[in-house]
């Protein structure tokens, strides 16, 4: 079921990673940054809530879905008592399960409510638009979720790395030049749309977006 989920995620356009354990889901909680984060109860190394109560001990505030054929309503008061923000049990329509975690996005704290502004250059989370001296350019959703990133920490060095893992799943093959054509697309048309800001290479690390000189 994780795999034909995954897929449906990814029709839609939703990066995701997939693992099988709580050890697994709990290295990449400390080391990822994720906008939710979808669990099962029944793991082959625990009780999916154990990980839930970890997360929030150590006031990791990533959104929480529980997914679980455990679906009773002691079971769902369980999970939502051990922190997780929503609860949905199997079968489930994955239509329904797109609009909570649109919902959980929309409150995470990865997501910020307020455009990000830099120049003339405006990125909005909330729609995913982007817009230069008002007007809306698009954007694929790689070239966005790259921008976006970028826009994120203005004048500053956003490495490779977490570029890639800003516009990738760990699943996702990977050419070894894909960030550099999203990097130089995006640059033509902040070009062509009389973008006041521009992107900086810095040579074997990342990029950085900064004012136009």
């Amino acid at each position: 079921m994780a795999q034909a989920l995954l897929e449906a995620l990814r029709r839609r356009d939703v990066l995701a990673d997939h693992v099988r354990t709580i050890a697994d889901a709990d290295a990449m909680a400390r080391v990822g940054s994720y906008d939710v984060l979808v669990l099962d109860r029944r793991l082959p190394d625990g009780e999916g809530l154990d990980l839930v109560a970890a997360l929030r001990q150590r006031k990791h505030a990533v959104p929480i879905l529980v997914l679980t054929a455990l679906g009773s309503v002691d079971h769902r008061v369980d999970g939502l008592d051990s922190g997780a923000d929503d609860y949905l049990a199997k079968p489930f329509a994955i239509e329904e399960l797109l609009a909570r975690l649109r919902a959980l996005q929309r409150r995470g704290p990865m997501l910020s409510d307020k455009y990000l502004d830099f120049g003339n250059l405006s990125v909005d989370p909330r729609s995913n638009e982007i817009s230069i001296a008002g007007s809306v350019i698009d954007f694929p959703r790689r070239e966005y979720l790259v921008l976006e990133a970028l826009m994120r920490r203005p004048n500053r060095i956003v490495t490779r790395s977490n570029l890639i893992e800003a516009v990738y799943a760990l699943e996702d093959e990977i050419g070894s030049n894909a960030l550099d054509a999203h990097i130089s697309r995006i640059r033509k048309k902040l070009v062509l749309a009389g973008a006041a800001v521009e992107i900086r290479a810095v040579r074997n690390i990342g990029y950085l977006i900064r004012a136009k000189v």
